[in-house]
């Protein structure tokens, strides 16, 4: 069994932070943009604020469990499309989206859900969705080092771009991420690509 390195700040628990003081800064930041938080539905929304913001920037756990490979398995293990919700680290406004995570096993499987598992810890946080497609890739790796490829795609939407500034409604972002084989090999990135079913040449 593999436990995979955690980059995140310590403490890990919400109970170990400065709730209350979180909670007045949060109050004091809607009443100096001329929010009543006197008003009936807003008395605890700095509370549900604070404890909302600590759940989504608290790390999830991660044990990450591997296997044999005995039957020799060479094709790609690839799990499409797992939606995430993370805030941007620029505007603490959510972008919301989806993964999808691959990689060519070499004596060792990984346990699926823990491809699953990499997507929701990377996602934890104040992040940039670059920074997420890297750190899914790279624990990956961490937990698989004999890959024969490895490759994460990403797409989100933005409300820090959609709901303000350009407004543009509808728009995605992709960014995506190769290791070992697939960053060498156009063929093998077109054959991921095809099993996930992206239209996107290599």
């Amino acid at each position: 069994m593999t436990v995979i390195a955690t980059r995140a700040p310590e403490p890990d628990r919400l109970q170990d932070r400065d709730v209350a003081a979180a909670i007045a800064a949060a109050e004091q930041m809607l009443v100096s943009l001329g929010v009543d938080i006197q008003v009936e539905h807003l008395r605890r929304t700095a509370e549900r604020m604070v404890l909302s913001y600590g759940e989504v920037l608290t790390p999830a756990p991660f044990e990450a469990t591997d296997f044999v490979n005995d039957a020799k398995h060479q094709g790609f293990v690839i799990v499409q499309d797992v939606a995430f919700a993370a805030i941007c680290a620029h505007h603490l406004l959510p972008f919301v989206g989806s993964a999808t995570v691959g990689y060519l096993p070499g004596a060792r499987l990984l346990g699926l859900s823990k491809l699953a598992r990499l997507v929701e810890r990377a996602t934890r946080g104040l992040q940039v969705q670059e920074n997420v497609t890297q750190q899914i890739a790279d624990g990956l790796q961490r937990v698989v080092p004999d890959h024969g490829g490895i490759g994460v795609i990403v797409e989100a939407e933005h409300l820090c771009m959609t709901l303000r500034g350009a407004k543009a409604r509808g728009a995605s972002t992709v960014t995506s991420t190769w290791l070992g084989g697939l960053e060498r090999d156009a063929t093998l990135r077109s054959e991921f690509l095809n099993l996930a079913g992206r239209r996107w040449r290599p």
